[in-house]
C-alpha cells in the first residue's frame, strides 16, 4: 500500500495543477500522511529549475501550515487522533518518555525533526500535546522546513537531474551533519 501511495504522490509531479498537489501534500505531510513532500518536489524542480524556489517556498509555507495541524491535534485531540497517529507510525510506546524530555530540549526537536527524515508530523503533534510555547514551535517550523526545501531547490537548480540520487539517498545524512555542525556552533558560540 505504501509503495502504491508513493507512486500515486510522484505522478502528481506532471499534473497541471502540481503546485497544489504539492501544497496538499506538503500540507497533510505534516500531520497525518506519510509521504514527504520531498517526493513530489524533486521530479518538479527536475521538469521545471527555473520554478525551483517558487516550488520550495510552496512547500514550505503549506508545510508550516500544516504543521500548525498537528501542533492543534496535539493540544486538543490527543487521545483521539495523535496518538492513533503516532502509534501507528510506531512510535506510541516511547510517547510517554518523550513527553518528560520535549519541552527541556526547547526548539531543538522542531528544528531536527523540519530538516531531517525523521517525521516531521511527530514533532507537530508532539509540541502541540506538551505545550511546546507556540511562537517557538512556528518560528523553528519555517526555518527547518525553509532548509530543508530550499536546500533541495538549489542543489536540483544547479547541478540538475544528476543530483536526484544523491539527494533522495543522502539528504538524510547531510542534513544530520548540518544539525551536529549549527549545534556545535551554538555550543561554541555559548560556552567558549
Amino acid at each position: 500500500m505504501l509503495r502504491k501511495l508513493y507512486n500515486w504522490t510522484i505522478s502528481l509531479a506532471a499534473h497541471p495543477r502540481a503546485l497544489w498537489a504539492l501544497a496538499v501534500v506538503a500540507f497533510v505531510e505534516a500531520s497525518v500522511f506519510p509521504i514527504p513532500p520531498d517526493v513530489l518536489m524533486i521530479p518538479m524542480i527536475i521538469a521545471r529549475p527555473n520554478r525551483a524556489f517558487l516550488i520550495a517556498t510552496v512547500g514550505t509555507v503549506a508545510s508550516v501550515l500544516g504543521g500548525l495541524l498537528g501542533y492543534a491535534i496535539g493540544a486538543l485531540a490527543f487521545d483521539q487522533i495523535g496518538y492513533p497517529i503516532l502509534t501507528a507510525l510506531g512510535k506510541g510506546d516511547a510517547v510517554l518518555e518523550f513527553n518528560e524530555r520535549f519541552n527541556d530540549l526547547s526548539f531543538w526537536p522542531v528544528l531536527i525533526a523540519g530538516l531531517t527524515p525523521f517525521p516531521y508530523k511527530v514533532i507537530t503533534i508532539m509540541s502541540g500535546w506538551t505545550g511546546l510555547p507556540l511562537a517557538i514551535f512556528v518560528i523553528t517550523s519555517i526555518v527547518a522546513r525553509a532548509g530543508r526545501f530550499f536546500l533541495v531547490a538549489v542543489l536540483l537548480w544547479k547541478f540538475g537531474a544528476p543530483i536526484r540520487d544523491f539527494i533522495e539517498r543522502r539528504l538524510g545524512l547531510m542534513t544530520i551533519l548540518f544539525v551536529v555542525l549549527l549545534a556545535g556552533g551554538f555550543y561554541a558560540v555559548r560556552f567558549l
